[in-house]
C-alpha cells in the first residue's frame, strides 16, 4: 500500500507521544517529519541565552522581536532523522530541558512568534508528503490537511513519560515539578489568545494512554485504509 502524498497534522498535549508517533509514521510511509513544537523551544532557547528571558519568566518581547526574522532555525537530516539547526549548531538536546519547557508555552503564545514559525513550517512542507506535530497544526498551520489526528493521555501517564526521557538522558528531574509543569503547559496552551491548542472538528481522537507504539501504527494504518479507500495493507516493522 502507498499512502497518498498529503500532508498528516498531528496535535495534542504535551507528552502524549506526538513526536514519537509522526517519527514512526514518516519512517513506515516515507513522510518527511517535521517538528513545530522544536521550532518554538529553539527561539525559547535563542531567548534564553541571549538575556532576553528575566529570571523572573518575563519576556523581552522587543528584543526577541528585532531578531526574529534574521532567526536561522531550519532542520537538518542526518541518518533519515529530522534534527533542529540553530545556524550550523545543532540544539536537538539543547531544547529539550527542563528549563526550556518552563518558558516555551509563554514564547509559543506572542503571536509573532507563532506567525514567523508558521511561516517557516509551511515553507517545508511544500509538495505535501509531510507529517508534523504540534498544537495548532490542524486548526491554523494546515487547516486542509488531508489527514487530522488529536492525540490525548492521561496527565499522570503523560507526566511519567516526561519524567522517564528526562532521566534516560541524564537530567535530574523531580516527578512532582515535571507534573507542575504539563500542567501549566496544558492551560497556558489551551487559553492563549492565539491559536489555542483544540481539536480540530475533522480529526480522528487517539487516547493512547494504554496503547503500544505497534498499537498505535496499527490504529493509525487503519484510519488511512478507511479515509483513502486503501485496500492493500503494507507489513509493519514495528
Amino acid at each position: 500500500m502507498k499512502v497518498p502524498d498529503i500532508i498528516i497534522a498531528v496535535d495534542g498535549y504535551s507528552s502524549t507521544g506526538k513526536s514519537t508517533f509522526a517519527k514512526m509514521v514518516a519512517r513506515e510511509f516515507s513522510f518527511l517529519y517535521l517538528d513545530s513544537g522544536a521550532m518554538y523551544r529553539g527561539v525559547t532557547l535563542h531567548a534564553m541565552e541571549n538575556g532576553m528571558i528575566a529570571p523572573d519568566g518575563t519576556i523581552d518581547e522587543a528584543a526577541l522581536s528585532a531578531v526574529i526574522e534574521d532567526l536561522d532555525l531550519h532542520f537538518s537530516r542526518e541518518d533519515g532523522q529530522t534534527k533542529l539547526m540553530l545556524g550550523g549548531r545543532c540544539i536537538e538536546e539543547d531544547i529539550r530541558t527542563l528549563a526550556v519547557s518552563s518558558h516555551v508555552s509563554p514564547v509559543s503564545a506572542i503571536p509573532f512568534v507563532r506567525a514567523y514559525v508558521d511561516r517557516r513550517l509551511r515553507a517545508f512542507s511544500e509538495g505535501g508528503r509531510v507529517i508534523m506535530d504540534g498544537r495548532d497544526i490542524g486548526t491554523t498551520v494546515f487547516p486542509n490537511a488531508e489527514l487530522k489526528i488529536f492525540m490525548v493521555a492521561d496527565t499522570q501517564v503523560r507526566a511519567r513519560r516526561r519524567f522517564d526521557e528526562m532521566a534516560a538522558k541524564g537530567q535530574d528531574p523531580v516527578f512532582e515539578e515535571v507534573l507542575h509543569n504539563l500542567e501549566e503547559r496544558d492551560y497556558i496552551d489551551s487559553h492563549r489568545e492565539t491559536s489555542p491548542l483544540r481539536c480540530p472538528e475533522d480529526a480522528f481522537i487517539m487516547d493512547n494512554t494504554h496503547m503500544t507504539l505497534h498499537e498505535e501504527l496499527v490504529w493509525v494504518l487503519g484510519v488511512i485504509q478507511g479515509k483513502f479507500g486503501l485496500l492493500e495493507a503494507p507489513s509493519l516493522t514495528w
